[in-house]
């Protein structure tokens, strides 16, 4: 997860155009859902979202949680005419065990005693009028990357915030990011004061690689655009 709070490390947004905007109705379901992304950097995930959604490629996120950014790509896709697909095996990730700092209990299973955000997750979306624009793929990153075949006009990675969890989600969703596409990654804090570094580390590697361009910073999110080969 990292910390939610813009610190005085974090950049601010850099994007020249005017972005798109969600509409108010959807605005107000991502605000009332359960979840951790701020107003700020939803704006630039659904102005990212919109962008690649012209492509005409589907939109997919790792992380889905309880679904509040899975709106957001929902309604971009929606106006788009493409489909947003999000990933998670909504067990919870690390950060959101018993005794950590975002666990919340209200989302455990009585029945096997684990999380399960997958109920929470689809009453976002019937409660926000967006379900038919999404197909959610349950169950972990990296296995789900292996039989997923085709070509995808946007890749937000969310997911664990460990070097494995966050390292797992670029090598198996990145090279999938078609040309012209944006890949966009969340908690990126170049400062360790600020946040975890996993996502910092695979933000730096994917602007390593030379096969993505920075393009927008707001906080804690980065949106780099597909402009060569490879990973």
């Amino acid at each position: 997860m990292g910390r939610r709070t813009p610190g005085p490390h974090l950049e601010e947004d850099v994007t020249a155009e005017s972005p798109a905007a969600p509409e108010p109705e959807v605005l107000a379901a991502f605000e009332a859902a359960k979840g951790f992304m701020p107003l700020r950097e939803g704006l630039a995930l659904y102005a990212a979202a919109s962008d690649a959604a012209a492509l005409g490629l589907p939109l997919l996120e790792v992380g889905t949680y309880c679904g509040r950014s899975t709106i957001l790509l929902a309604a971009a896709a929606r106006a788009a005419g493409v489909t947003a697909l999000t990933v998670d095996h909504h067990r919870g990730s690390e950060e959101q065990q018993p005794g950590w700092e975002y666990h919340d209990p209200s989302v455990v299973d009585p029945e096997v005693g684990l999380m399960d955000t997958l109920p929470a997750f689809r009453r976002t979306l019937f409660a926000a009028g967006l379900e038919e624009h999404v197909v959610a793929l349950v169950g972990r990153s990296p296995q789900v990357a292996a039989v997923w075949g085709g070509q995808l006009g946007f890749v937000f990675i969310d997911g664990g915030h460990t070097d494995e969890h966050a390292g797992g989600d670029y090598e198996g969703w990145a090279p999938k990011v078609a040309e012209g596409g944006l890949l966009v990654i969340h908690d990126v804090f170049p400062d360790p004061a600020d946040g975890g570094q996993a996502p910092y580390r695979v933000h730096q590697r994917a602007l390593e690689s030379g096969a993505f361009t920075e393009i927008a910073v707001t906080d804690s999110l980065r949106v780099l655009r597909r402009t060569g080969t490879g990973v």
